[in-house]
């Protein structure tokens, strides 16, 4: 165990920082005016949205079922098969 104390110092510093840098954070958060807000707002849904693209669109992709286990496709010529029991 007292080769662990070596690590009290970092963490307590570590913890003092957060703390200290929490409670200075608090302090940055100023009230946005109602009216600046509402504005904000209704430009941000009037702009165009980014997301959107201008391209031909693509027909949906089909998804294979899985079925959860990993299968490697054989090269083996189809035909029947016979399994050993």
């Amino acid at each position: 165990m007292e080769i662990l104390w070596w690590l009290a110092p970092p963490v307590v510093a570590t913890v003092l920082a957060m703390l200290w840098v929490g409670w200075l954070g608090r302090e940055g958060r100023g009230e946005v005016d109602r009216e600046v807000a509402v504005r904000r707002l209704g430009d941000a849904i009037a702009r165009p949205s980014r997301l959107r693209t201008t391209g031909p669109e693509r027909p949906p992709a089909s998804r294979d079922r899985s079925s959860g286990v990993a299968v490697r496709p054989s090269s083996r010529p189809s035909g029947p098969t016979r399994r050993a029991s």
